[in-house]
C-alpha cells in the first residue's frame, strides 16, 4: 500500500506585531520574531524528518499587503523547503487574497518565480500523483473571494447568503466529481482554507475579514478521503475524532492575542495511507506565554496586595504578555498604585492594566415608603429607574408586562 509522510500547518500570520518592541539587531518587531521562531521549528522538522510533503493551509500574513521585509522572512523559510527538495503546497487564505478582481495575492511570487518544489494553490483544483511526483492525490480548496465568485457566476447584487449557498453547492459538486474520478488505490488528501460545520472558533473572529463560507461536515468526512488538512480556524481540533479520515485544524502557529491565551500551538505529522492514517500533534514549545487575569476588588483594604496576588508570582511573569483587568468602585481609584504594579510586573514582555471603575447604584425610597410596603412590581420599577442606564419607555413597558405575566403565572412569555 502507498503511504506518505505529511507535515501540515496553517495560519502563520507572521507579521502579527500587535505587542512589544523592535529587536535592535534585526529591526524586526520582537513579536514577529516569535512567529518566525515557530515557523523555523516547523521547517526544521520537515527537513530533519525528511517528510514527503508539506501542506500549508493558508494565511501566511495578517493582511493582504504584507511589508516587503515580512515577505522576505517568509520566503527564506519556504526556500529552505525548496532547497531540501520537499514538495510544498501553499494554499491561499482569506488574509492572503485581495478582494479586488485581478489583484495579485500575497504569496504570488512563488508562482511568478517558478520556485522548484513549491506550488501555490489559488483556485480549486485536483492534483494527481503524476503532478505531485508522489503516490498521493490532493484536492485543494483555497479561499474564494465573494466578489470573484459573484462575477464568475454573474450573480450581480445577490446577497451574501445566496452567494455562499452557490459557492457551497459548486465546491461540493467539484469535490464529489474529483473523488469519483480519482485513483481508488492511492491515498486522497483534501486541503481547504475555510470554516467547517461543527468547528469551535478561537480568537480569529477578531481578525476575520468579511463574511465566512461554512463547508458542510459531510463534505470533509467523506470516507474516500484519507486526511483533511484545514486552515482558517485558530483553535486546534479534530472534527472527526476517532473516525476516518482525520479532519484537522492544527491552529495558528503562535498566540495571536489574549483570546488564545490558554491554547497550546501545534503542527501535524501524519502518515497518510489509504483507509488508514496515523497522525501526531506536534506541540510547539517555543510559544510566548500570555497571562490573562481578572480581579473584582471587594474591599478597599490592602489593595496593592490584592492586585499582586491576582497576578502570578514574578518569576512566572518573566517574558510573558500580561493583562490584568480590575473592577472596583470608582471612589477606590486612588488606592490603585499603577506605578508599583508595573514595577512588580517589570519582567513581563508587556504589561496591560485595564481599569474598570464602577459607579455604585443605590435605590433611594421616598421618606414615607419602606421596602415592605411595596409590591414586587413596584420594587422592580424602582430598581429599573435607579440603574445606570434607565430603559426607554418601550423597554420599560415590555419588562413590566413580562414581570406581570411571570408573577401572575399567566404562562410563558412569547
Amino acid at each position: 500500500m502507498s503511504k506518505i509522510k505529511l507535515l501540515h500547518f496553517a495560519d502563520a500570520h507572521i507579521d502579527m506585531a500587535n505587542y512589544g518592541r523592535h529587536d535592535p539587531e534585526t529591526g524586526l518587531p520582537l513579536r514577529v520574531l516569535d512567529f518566525l521562531k515557530s515557523l523555523d521549528v516547523i521547517v526544521d522538522t520537515a527537513v530533519e524528518e525528511k517528510v514527503d510533503l508539506v501542506i500549508f493551509a493558508g494565511d501566511a500574513y495578517k493582511d493582504r499587503a504584507p511589508a516587503p521585509t515580512y515577505q522576505r522572512e517568509w520566503g527564506r523559510r519556504i526556500m529552505r523547503l525548496s532547497r531540501a527538495g520537499i514538495p510544498t503546497l501553499l494554499l491561499v487564505g482569506n488574509h492572503d487574497l485581495s478582494p479586488a478582481l485581478g489583484r495579485a495575492h500575497a504569496i504570488q511570487e512563488f508562482t511568478t518565480l517558478e520556485i522548484p518544489h513549491v506550488r501555490v494553490l489559488d483556485r480549486p483544483q485536483f492534483l494527481g500523483a503524476d503532478e505531485l511526483g508522489l503516490p498521493v492525490q490532493v484536492i485543494a480548496l483555497p479561499w474564494v473571494a465573494r466578489s470573484g465568485l459573484a462575477a464568475a457566476l454573474d450573480l450581480g447584487e445577490t446577497d451574501t447568503a445566496e452567494i455562499y449557498a452557490h459557492l457551497e453547492q459548486n465546491l461540493t459538486e467539484l469535490v464529489q466529481g474529483w473523488l469519483e474520478g480519482a485513483d481508488p488505490d492511492l491515498p486522497m488528501i483534501l486541503t481547504a482554507h475555510a470554516s467547517v460545520q461543527g468547528a469551535v472558533y478561537g480568537s480569529e473572529r477578531s481578525v476575520m475579514l468579511g463574511a465566512d463560507l461554512v463547508l458542510p461536515g459531510s463534505l470533509v468526512k467523506d470516507p474516500r478521503l484519507d486526511y483533511v488538512a484545514l486552515g482558517h480556524i485558530h483553535k486546534p481540533q479534530n472534527l472527526n475524532e476517532g473516525a476516518h479520515p482525520p479532519v484537522i485544524y492544527p491552529g495558528s502557529i503562535e498566540r495571536v492575542d489574549f483570546g488564545e491565551a490558554g491554547d497550546d500551538k501545534f503542527f501535524i505529522i501524519a502518515e497518510v495511507e489509504k483507509h488508514k492514517t496515523k497522525f501526531q500533534w506536534r506541540k510547539i514549545e517555543t510559544i510566548r506565554p500570555f497571562v490573562d487575569r481578572r480581579l473584582a476588588l471587594d474591599s478597599p483594604e490592602a489593595v496593592p496586595e490584592q492586585l499582586k496576588a491576582a497576578l502570578l508570582p514574578q518569576a512566572e511573569l518573566e517574558g510573558a504578555i500580561v493583562r490584568l483587568t480590575v473592577e472596583y468602585l470608582r471612589e477606590w481609584d486612588s488606592l490603585i498604585d499603577e506605578a508599583a504594579l508595573r514595577l512588580y510586573a517589570a519582567g513581563a514582555f508587556e504589561f496591560h492594566l485595564i481599569k474598570r471603575p464602577l459607579s455604585e447604584a443605590r435605590i433611594r425610597l421616598p421618606a414615607d415608603q419602606t421596602v415592605s410596603s411595596l409590591g414586587p412590581l413596584e420594587l422592580l420599577d424602582q430598581y429599573l429607574r435607579s440603574s445606570q442606564r434607565e430603559p426607554d419607555k418601550d423597554e420599560l413597558d415590555a419588562l413590566e408586562k413580562l414581570a406581570t405575566q411571570i408573577i401572575a403565572g399567566d404562562g410563558e412569555a412569547e
